[in-house]
């Protein structure tokens, strides 16, 4: 009985573990407006112009809204130009980008999956919007072997969007020079560390988020000596 439940036990540790995508689209278009109202409406429009998948939407800090969809290139492209035709006729079209060949590592990492850091180095890049973001890593990753290892599109960062890439120094260097120059003047910061410390990398690993990430505390941390406080006494 004690193995049927540790057999359960493991089986739902797998299970809990973000896979690859079974199914990757061949294009994915991704569009932010600075309105809510208008993102629900190019949404509704889009999937009902041609048979895509909307991958998701919802909104983002401040008030934005961020659709993602995919598909064929055909279909995509079809419902793409919906979308921007919407947001373009209202005047709330902040951001958007169509990659009609979107590279595999960054159509999972997307949907959320996360890989872990290889290589020496670090690259850490911002930009203002989410689609400037996809643009430049899509471009990067197309253009050097570097390891892309999260995507974040908009939540919890104000708007912003932030990738991490990791690998060989030069690849790496080579990378952000890509996203550099394909965000333009949406690169909000770019970051290279040459030699990762890996207490760190193990955390990053984990994620970015604050409040998901668990205290690390390295063998020889210094602490204070106690000493008695007024309130003790």
């Amino acid at each position: 009985m004690s193995g049927m439940k540790t057999k359960k036990v493991q089986n739902k540790k797998r299970s809990s573990k973000k896979q690859p995508a079974k199914v990757r689209h061949g294009a994915m278009a991704l569009l932010e407006f600075n309105t809510v109202a208008s993102g629900v409406l190019a949404s509704d429009l889009m999937v009902k112009k041609s048979p895509i998948a909307l991958l998701r939407c919802g909104t983002i800090h401040p008030g934005r809204f961020l659709v993602l969809i995919g598909g064929s290139v055909a279909s995509t492209q079809e419902a793409y130009a919906v979308g921007l035709e919407q947001g373009e006729n209202d005047g709330s079209l902040s951001g958007n980008v169509f990659l009609g060949d979107v590279h595999p590592k960054l159509h999972d990492a997307v949907l959320g999956q996360r890989r872990d850091l290889e290589g020496d180095a670090l690259a850490v890049v911002e930009t203002r919007s989410s689609p400037a973001l996809l643009a430049a890593v899509d471009a990067a990753i197309k253009s050097t072997p570097v390891m892309l290892s999260e995507v974040r599109l908009g939540d919890d960062l104000g708007g912003h969007a932030l990738a991490l890439m990791s690998g060989d120094l030069s690849d790496i260097e080579i990378a952000l020079d890509i996203c550099s120059e394909r965000a333009g003047d949406q690169l909000l910061a770019r970051t290279i560390l040459p030699r990762l410390d890996a207490g760190l990398r193990s955390l990053l690993d984990q994620g970015t988020r604050f409040g998901a990430c668990p205290a690390f505390e390295p063998d020889g941390a210094e602490y204070p000596e106690e000493v008695a406080c007024s309130w003790d006494a």
